[in-house]
């Protein structure tokens, strides 16, 4: 739909939009795709909260990729559904994975014939992945059920083209893949508090790293400010001093660096089997951190080096 913002934001549309993007020019083919959230009853007679996918009956696009038990091939059995792994810990805390457990979602039998490793979601919900027809019946009635239509173009058309063919003779809203990305990265930016927070999380954490790496290396300076006079009356230059400085916050930084990306990912390697966690630290994570870890480096020694620069040398002859 053309009013969707971002990938959680779903307004269903008629089924016959798939026909009209079908005959697109430049469309090699196209399905229907839902998704949505419903609610399913355990044999325990407790209820959960979980994502619904419905991928297409008869080609199975949209299948998830980290199949371990199971084959995506069982979805076509009757009312077989596929969960992600840390979806069923959360149902079955401390259980074994068992395939062949059957549950209820809107009064319709769904049974486990498949488990998956899946990307963690912001809801946090089990994901359920079953075919389209299945889905419609679990999720609650709507007169309109089609979330999205997943198409592809034929070779040697750009996607962008298609896309733009798309909305021109649909009035839909046609994204790639990388684009529907940001825009959903775009909205939480612009419409929600969360980036507001950890921004003020990190600003927090930046000045206090400053202010007691700056306290720190001013009482070094002040604890050996006798023997700083000493190379100054023998005539060291401050530059030299000034170096002096800088390679010793350098070598606290490296050390401080190494053992804070250490215990994140220490952290983060401990905490991959906690299903309610979600720990992701690529690469641009630790370039970051290790521009901001020079920074305030940086500015710790500058809060220290005036002291130095002024120091007069007779300070060394005084008692």
């Amino acid at each position: 739909d053309k009013n969707v913002e971002f990938i959680d934001d779903i307004k269903p549309m008629p089924d016959t939009d798939l026909f009209r993007v079908k005959g697109v020019s430049g469309i090699d083919w196209a399905v229907r795709f839902y998704k949505g959230i419903a609610r399913a009853r355990m044999e325990e007679g407790d209820y959960h909260q979980i994502i619904l996918l419905g991928i297409d009956d008869a080609t199975l696009v949209g299948a998830p990729e980290g199949m371990f038990m199971g084959s995506i091939a069982d979805l076509r059995k009757p009312d077989a559904v596929i969960m992600d792994d840390a979806g069923y810990q959360l149902i079955w805390p401390g259980e074994p994975f068992h395939l062949g457990r059957v549950f209820e979602m809107n009064d319709h039998r769904a049974v486990l014939v498949g488990l998956t490793k899946a990307r963690r979601t912001f809801q946090s919900f089990p994901i359920i992945y079953t075919r389209y027809s299945q889905a419609v019946l679990f999720a609650p009635p709507e007169r309109k059920v089609l979330s999205f239509v997943l198409a592809q173009p034929r070779p040697g058309v750009a996607a962008t083209e298609v896309c733009r063919r798309i909305e021109a003779q649909t009035g839909l809203q046609a994204l790639t893949r990388e684009q529907f990305i940001w825009k959903t990265v775009h909205h939480f930016l612009a419409k929600t508090g969360i980036p507001v927070n950890f921004a003020i999380t990190v600003l927090l954490g930046f000045l206090v790293g400053t202010a007691i790496a700056g306290q720190t290396f001013y009482l070094f300076t002040v604890e050996n400010i006798r023997q700083f006079g000493a190379l100054k009356a023998m005539g060291t230059s401050n530059w030299t001093i000034l170096t002096m400085v800088l390679f010793q916050a350098v070598q606290v930084g490296v050390v401080g660096y190494g053992l804070g990306v250490g215990l994140a990912a220490l952290f983060g390697w401990g905490s991959r089997g906690f299903t309610k966690l979600a720990f992701f630290m690529p690469w641009q994570v630790l370039a970051i951190t290790a521009v901001a870890v020079f920074f305030i480096v940086l500015l710790a020694s500058l809060l220290s080096i005036r002291k130095v620069l002024v120091l007069d040398s007779a300070i060394v002859f005084r008692g």
